[in-house]
């Protein structure tokens, strides 16, 4: 009788670990099939516009790109098709890639370009190619403007108008 009861025991015992390491299998599997949480905050990027300072370049981080975020001062020439316009102020908003290979510009407050230092391509201060082998001008993100906030990754009228634009010229 005392080994039945044993049996039991060692039977009970089994189907408990076989059942706590299934719902850890199920647990794991589902946590596998859920996308990550840099996955998911990567669609859309929320950017408050108040704190950007004329003449200063922002970068942030955008599905893994930089985006160059450029508030204009008055000396800056206006580009009416590039420019985004919040309130009174100007903004360049470009990814901050160069077209030609994919390098990073940097921005020269002292004559107000984009350079890439790869192989020499200079960008104005829309990000529009001036020189060198760059095949066209720095691309813009999709984006939205809600009242002094940026969102980028989402379509808003300004950008559908840029992107019109930018096809028909």
């Amino acid at each position: 009788m005392h080994n039945k009861a044993r049996r039991a025991f060692m039977g009970q015992a089994l189907a408990g670990v076989a059942g706590v390491g299934a719902v850890a299998s199920l647990v794991a599997m589902k946590k596998t099939w859920d996308p990550l949480p840099s996955a998911l905050s990567a669609g859309f990027t929320t950017i408050d516009l108040n704190s950007a300072e004329a003449g200063k370049l922002n970068v942030v981080k955008w599905r893994g790109k930089p985006v160059f975020i450029l508030k204009h001062t008055e000396d800056l020439k206006k580009n009416e098709v590039r420019d985004i316009i919040v309130g009174s102020d100007r903004f360049t908003i470009v990814i901050g890639l160069c077209t030609h290979l994919g390098c990073i510009p940097s921005w020269n407050p002292g004559v107000k370009q984009f350079k890439c230092a790869c192989h020499g391509g200079e960008f104005d201060s829309s990000g529009v190619q001036e020189f060198g082998p760059p095949p066209r001008p720095l691309d813009i993100p999709p984006f939205n403007v809600k009242g002094t906030d940026l969102v980028l990754g989402e379509e808003g009228e300004q950008y559908k108008k840029i992107l019109a634009s930018t096809l028909v010229s």
